[in-house]
């Protein structure tokens, strides 16, 4: 019989795994490893991030995102390739397109106070907007937060590839991850976009895994194995957890970095607002994503070559045309 497509994403709690009960944490692991060969993604209970938390960092994410242009734009600094700050509207656009995304976002990235750790001089510093001054306390908390259940998870996707489950700690350990709060602009005139313009055109993420807290509005959509497009909804106390290009890569595509997008609402919400918040979590540059001995089979030959994450980075920001070659 063949195998049953995934209408929805499964639910996972990540209780089960920090629980200290062999059964709970082996049942998670299972669940979260069949999850990742099939659709990519789970959603997830129990990450840390509390209500309160969530709704004071979304307040502050909206404020900067409804100050003027010109004073958003002080904070857009194009020689960073948009590794910090403010990136302005329809500057990023997917893989393979020209037509930049209907959306705005900001930039908080890894600060590394270890000063005898050479990954802290490859980090240029965050930049924090003067105008909403909780900014720089409620995105980092986030980013620590979001950061420590990324860890536990990309444990249990050890455990799952039978390998030590401490196998990623010291490859993101002061990783380059990215908190990226978005705001998807309300377009007052749908006519005077381009005919192919979208909030987010289909794509795989970049890194490892990307945590995404739950956005203000629907759209985002998975790309199932049969061609079928399918909405992708979590509940509130919950966060959606994919694998990313670069996972996908090490393990020669056993687990699978899903295409998916946020698609325009109807046209009388086009003059709406989403906001979302993910957080990608990347490896220091160092780390190699050369296919896992293993993953590598007479079966499942090695389907790519041999690359460094930092490398893989540096092609993407190109591609995405948030840097210049």
């Amino acid at each position: 019989m063949a195998d049953q497509l995934p209408d929805h994403i499964p639910s996972l709690d990540l209780a089960d795994f920090r629980s200290g009960d062999p059964a709970r944490k082996a049942a998670f692991v299972q669940a979260l490893g069949e999850a990742y060969q099939s659709i990519g993604f789970v959603a997830l209970k129990n990450h840390g991030l509390s209500e309160a938390q969530t709704k004071d960092l979304y307040a502050d994410v909206q404020q900067f995102f409804q100050l003027e242009d010109a004073t958003k734009q002080a904070y857009e600094v194009p020689e960073l390739a948009g590794q910090r700050g403010y990136i302005g509207k329809g500057k990023e656009h997917a893989k393979g397109r020209n037509t930049g995304d209907l959306k705005e976002f900001y930039h908080v990235g890894q600060e590394v106070l270890d000063e005898t750790d050479p990954v802290r001089h490859e980090y240029p510093a965050n930049i924090w907007p003067q105008e909403v001054p909780r900014f720089e306390q409620s995105t980092m908390k986030a980013y620590r937060t979001l950061e420590t259940a990324g860890q536990d998870v990309l444990r249990a996707i050890a455990l799952f590839l039978e390998l030590p489950e401490n196998y990623f700690d010291d490859k993101v350990r002061h990783g380059n991850s990215i908190l990226r709060p978005i705001h998807y602009f309300p377009i007052e005139n749908p006519d005077a976009v381009p005919a192919d313009a979208v909030r987010a055109a289909e794509h795989g993420d970049i890194n490892l895994i990307t945590l995404l807290m739950g956005a203000s509005a629907d759209g985002l959509q998975v790309l199932r194995r049969d061609g079928q497009w399918i909405a992708i909804t979590a509940l509130p106390d919950q966060i959606v957890v994919n694998v990313g290009d670069m996972l996908q890569r090490l393990t020669n595509g056993v687990l699978k970095s899903t295409i998916h997008r946020v698609v325009n609402p109807a046209r009388e919400k086009m003059n709406t607002s989403r906001f979302s918040i993910p957080f990608f979590m990347h490896p220091r540059s160092e780390m190699s994503l050369a296919a896992l001995a293993h993953c590598v089979t007479p079966d499942n030959p090695k389907k790519e070559a041999d690359i460094t994450a930092g490398e893989f980075l540096n092609e993407r920001l190109i591609e995405l045309g948030l840097k210049k070659k």
